[in-house]
């Protein structure tokens, strides 16, 4: 059996250790995503979406591991985030946050084998957000990330940070504001939590 550790072989964009911004140039990944609307602490949409998302990886991880003989970790949790309208993309606007939650796909994950997968899913589970998902490739390109240590309602400052170094290294943002949740938040202290946050940017 094969055995891959993802979060080691792409250290470069998965691994930031430190609360220093850092320049990286994202290649062109697969992912299975879904994408909704509301507040992730209290909408159901968003529940809902996680289940089918977890369901649908975790039942590929296993095709893998039985039909390939390759056994890796499911990798983290992503979030690119947006509104409509910016000045809604405050904590006190939470309900108009848009969002589209990913987990990377390795490069032996086919479309095919996530079709089949899909159906396993519905076959054993059938989720009801199931129907949602999508498998997509993703070209983020060149980004600046930074990792947060604390709770999400402390980003603010750890997110200006970020996009000062943007700016004072001559560079302008682009794209969606992209967040890796490195912890398993149901048992870990908030004061723990590590969250990538990154920004594509561009000259």
């Amino acid at each position: 059996m094969e055995k891959r550790d993802f979060k080691k072989e792409m250290k470069e964009f998965y691994g930031q250790r430190t609360e220093n911004p850092s320049i990286v140039t994202i290649p062109p990944m697969n992912f299975i995503t879904i994408e909704g609307q509301g507040d992730p602490n209290a909408s159901k949409e968003y529940t809902e979406a996680l289940n089918a998302l977890y369901s649908a990886a975790y039942t590929v991880k296993f095709m893998i591991k039985k039909g390939r003989e390759i056994d890796y970790g499911v990798m983290p949790l992503q979030g690119l985030w947006w509104a409509d309208d910016l000045s809604s993309f405050t904590e006190s606007h939470r309900d108009l946050w848009k969002w589209r939650m990913m987990i990377f796909q390795p490069e032996f994950v086919t479309r095919e084998i996530f079709d089949t997968a899909i159906a396993e899913v519905r076959r054993k589970k059938n989720p009801r957000s199931l129907p949602k998902l999508r498998f997509e490739s993703y070209d983020e390109g060149l980004c600046a990330q930074i990792l947060h240590v604390g709770p999400f309602t402390t980003e603010p400052a750890t997110i200006l940070r970020l996009h000062e170094f943007i700016g004072a290294n001559g560079y302008r943002r682009r794209g969606l504001h992209h967040e890796i949740y490195l912890t398993n938040i149901e048992r870990t202290a908030p004061a723990k939590w590590k969250t990538i946050i990154r920004q594509p940017m561009e000259k």
